[in-house]
Order: structure tokens, then C-alpha cells, then sequence
């Protein structure tokens, strides 16, 4: 059993993901992607997709947050009919 890296809950069913190099203990994929997904820079969810990079650092949502933070030249996938 181990202990959740996020909520500290003991469960004998945790899991163990390793990212970066480091490893952290779960106990739940909630707990998981609070603790490991990205933050969109704009309105604060979490990505738990692909997402938007702008500017090589900053992670965002969709390409509508990162141009409302003022990175240019983003587009989403999406076609529209």
C-alpha cells in the first residue's frame, strides 16, 4: 500500500506514474492530474489534453486563451462547417 502523493490517502490499489524523472504515488486519476496536469495561463483549468504552447513556455487550454494572453498565430483544430 502506498500513500497518495496528493491527498494522502492510504490505498492498496494506488498506482505509481513517473514524469521527469520523478515518480509519485495515487490514489485516484483525480489526484493525479491535480497534481501533474498543466494550469492553462489564462483562465486556470487544467489541460488534460494537448493544450497550447506560447512562446515555448507557457501551456494554454486552446488557442482562444493563449490569443486573449496575446500569443499570435494560434489555432485550434477544429474545422468549422
Amino acid at each position: 500500500m502506498q500513500t497518495c502523493h496528493c491527498c494522502g490517502n492510504t490505498y492498496r490499489q494506488s498506482f505509481e506514474i513517473t514524469m521527469n524523472g520523478e515518480s509519485y504515488h495515487f490514489d485516484s486519476f483525480e489526484c493525479a492530474v491535480h497534481t501533474l496536469a498543466p494550469t492553462c495561463r489564462h483562465c486556470g483549468c487544467r489541460v488534460l489534453g494537448h493544450g497550447v504552447e506560447g512562446e515555448g513556455r507557457d501551456v494554454y487550454c486552446c488557442a482562444h486563451c493563449a490569443r486573449q494572453h496575446g500569443v499570435e498565430g494560434v489555432v485550434d483544430n477544429a474545422s468549422h462547417a
